[in-house]
């Protein structure tokens, strides 16, 4: 039997180790990053598996962490770039080294991983590649750098899913809107009220929701899907409902 290894990055909590969760309980062996060495520890304790820390936005940690993936000896089958950050403020307040900052590590994090994930997979003939975008990728009040590292990301799947095509391998990206996180939960009340409330269904998603479309283009059961953006976002990239 095939023994496959899923990276996840950015799997020490919320969304990325529901994602590691998922792929865990459909077989997969994994390799958890994280830049947070606690937290991406205790993950990998809680999911049998891998852990290496690694700064997305730095080369040499990138391909050190695929390194260590080779080392195990497993066909490297799923990659999933989920580590990212936030630096919000409106354009006027906002300094250039949190622009700098938030595309280095979300759009050019992103762009060190998938190459050195289209390296092995284009060799090995096989693979799949989701990049984890946000429905901000469609443009945030307060997300200038933010917008526009998710919509770089969503550029790059939609390239890189044409040069991999013919080598077997997937490419596909999934944007999750309001989720129950960690980050969320902190966000003054008022202020997460008038988020849910914006939302179609005037609700949140769960980071399982996130996890179980991933999982999906991480599936046997992708075998026709590269290039895409799935929205788990509940309707909102379709807009706000105005009653």
């Amino acid at each position: 039997m095939k023994q496959s290894l899923a990276i996840v990055t950015g799997a020490g909590r919320g969304i990325g180790k529901a994602i590691a969760q998922r792929l865990k309980e459909d077989g997969f062996h994994l390799l958890i990053a994280d830049l947070d060495a606690k937290a991406g520890a205790q993950a990998a304790l809680e999911l049998d598996a891998r852990f290496v820390k690694c700064n997305v936005g730095e080369e040499n940690s990138v391909v050190q962490l695929f390194k260590a993936a080779d080392k195990t000896g497993l066909s490297i089958d799923v990659v999933v770039n989920n580590a990212g950050i936030i630096r919000d403020g409106v354009i006027w307040k906002l300094d250039s080294r949190d622009f700098d900052l938030v595309i280095n590590v979300n759009l050019r994090g992103t762009w060190l991983m998938c190459r050195e994930a289209a390296i092995r997979m284009r060799q090995q003939g096989f693979g799949h590649i989701i990049n984890i975008a946000s429905r901000a990728w469609l443009g945030n009040p307060g997300q200038t750098n933010y917008s526009a590292s998710k919509a770089g990301v969503i550029g790059l799947t939609r390239a890189l899913a044409l040069e991999l095509a013919g080598k077997g391998v997937s490419v596909n990206a999934v944007a999750p809107g309001l989720i129950d996180t960690p980050m969320t939960q902190n966000l003054p009340e008022q202020v997460r009220q008038k988020l849910i409330n914006s939302q179609p269904g005037k609700n949140m998603g769960s980071a399982k929701d996130v996890a179980e479309a991933v999982a999906f283009l991480a599936s046997e059961k992708n075998r026709f899907i590269t290039g895409q953006v799935i929205h788990v976002d509940g309707g909102k990239s379709i807009g706000s409902l105005a009653f």
